[in-house]
């Protein structure tokens, strides 16, 4: 008997488009994971979006849970988003020069992030984070940094380094290119373990400039903080006069108004932003109290710069975004939307019998085919992918569009009604039983 071959995930006009880009672009894509390399098969091409939907070039359309990796927390195409833009764009796309509206966005974030006193604007998370431990190294003269294993800081050199078998060492280049000089100055420990970093920072005495950390991870899936985890590296890197760096690109007016620190109390020396404040345009910050700030170039020692940082189309779109943002019960609603959806798949899961757990904080969320608890990147590889597989490609089947990774984080916008939630809970039955198959 001829074994059957399994429907393709994308449409006709969707692969010939993605054929046409492997000729030009390396894998047919701009950033790695658009390629569906777990999934297999080739992704659909997108030609549109409205509201919580997109609609690829075939004209299928899908219930988005990925809205662009974050920062479309209002959904796709709002109108003031886009009236914003439009408006910015028509008085000049770049000036290269200070503008009134990059000071209006500064205003908000120092208003928002606890203890951010002064800001620089730059285009994107891995600018942010680079920038700001580089501004770390200026200000302790020390020049280790460490960093949880499967939390994704951007694609500088010396934050792609991996733990190897989980145990805390020396990193050690995830990526061809990568000088094995700059991956050392990099240590990795598990995420959760606060006891691993005092470890690190006794062992390194007087040479760890910062410690950077996702505080909700939304790279290896979405793994929640354990109780106590942040405070404790607060505590340890006080003691040990090291910087404590939260990387809130994905967090960051995610979780709440501000930061994931309003919600844990815990006050990093630095804050990296990104997504949401650029509402769907390239923006991203990072900042913290002037008596580090004032060390950036062209008051201090520490130098970086970027030609379109503050880019006014840009800013008018995350101006625009906070705004709505900041409504009253804005988080409130979304999250209790969320939380509904989240319990009924619980439900469906059970109902077929297949070990499913998720997480949510604000408009966040993630899941994992397991019934183990996952505390760190270890327990989320652990997880059952061959189920995770079948799931997420039944979803692409049935009109809803989640991240071709395991360990990606999902998100939740204001366009996402009724209507939305019933598709997706249609969608996610027929999942499930997919799951239950394998």
């Amino acid at each position: 008997m001829t074994k059957a071959m399994p429907t393709p995930l994308s449409g006709p006009k969707s692969r010939a488009a993605f054929t046409a880009a492997r000729k030009r672009i390396p894998g047919g894509v701009n950033s790695p994971v658009r390629a569906w390399s777990r999934l297999g098969g080739k992704p659909p091409v997108i030609a549109r979006g409205e509201g919580a939907w997109i609609e690829d070039v075939d004209k299928r359309r899908y219930v988005d849970y990925v809205l662009s990796w974050g920062p479309l927390i209002h959904g796709h195409a709002h109108p003031a988003v886009v009236k914003a833009v439009q408006d910015a764009a028509a008085k000049g796309l770049s000036f290269g020069a200070p503008t009134a509206s990059e000071t209006a966005l500064a205003d908000m974030l120092v208003a928002a992030i606890p203890g951010m006193q002064q800001v620089r604007l730059v285009n994107s998370g891995t600018e942010a984070t680079m920038s700001a431990l580089r501004l770390a190294r200026a200000a302790t003269g020390r020049d280790l940094i460490i960093k949880c294993d499967g939390c994704y800081h951007g694609h500088a050199d010396h934050l792609l380094v991996a733990a190897g078998s989980g145990a805390a060492t020396f990193g050690e280049p995830d990526s061809a290119g990568v000088p094995a000089a700059f991956a050392e100055k990099t240590l990795v420990v598990p995420y959760n373990d606060a006891a691993a970093v005092t470890r690190m920072l006794k062992k390194h005495k007087g040479q760890v400039a910062a410690v950077i950390v996702e505080p909700v991870a939304g790279n290896m899936g979405l793994v929640l903080p354990q109780p106590g985890y942040l405070k404790a590296l607060r505590a340890a890197c006080t003691a040990h006069g090291t910087l404590l760096v939260f990387d809130e690109v994905m967090t960051g007016f995610r979780t709440c108004y501000g930061g994931y620190q309003r919600i844990a109390k815990v006050r990093p020396d630095l804050t990296c932003l990104g997504k949401v404040i650029g509402g769907g345009m390239p923006a991203a910050a990072y900042g913290g109290p002037r008596a580090i700030m004032r060390l950036l170039a062209p008051e201090g020692p520490c130098y970086q710069a970027g030609t379109l940082s503050g880019n006014p189309v840009a800013v008018a779109a995350g101006l625009a975004s906070l705004k709505l943002a900041a409504r009253s019960g804005f988080y409130d609603r979304l999250g209790k939307r969320l939380t509904g959806l989240i319990s009924a798949m619980a439900k469906q899961a059970a109902q077929h019998g297949v070990p499913w757990q998720a997480a949510q904080v604000g408009t966040m969320w993630g899941w994992f085919f397991s019934d183990v608890a996952v505390t760190d990147f270890s327990s989320a590889a652990a997880a059952h992918m061959e189920r995770w597989a079948a799931f997420t490609r039944e979803l692409y089947l049935q009109g809803v569009n989640v991240a071709p990774s395991p360990f990606e984080a999902a998100f939740f916008s204001s366009a996402h009604g009724k209507a939305e939630l019933v598709h997706t809970l249609a969608a996610t039955d027929r999942a499930f039983a997919a799951a239950a198959r394998v």
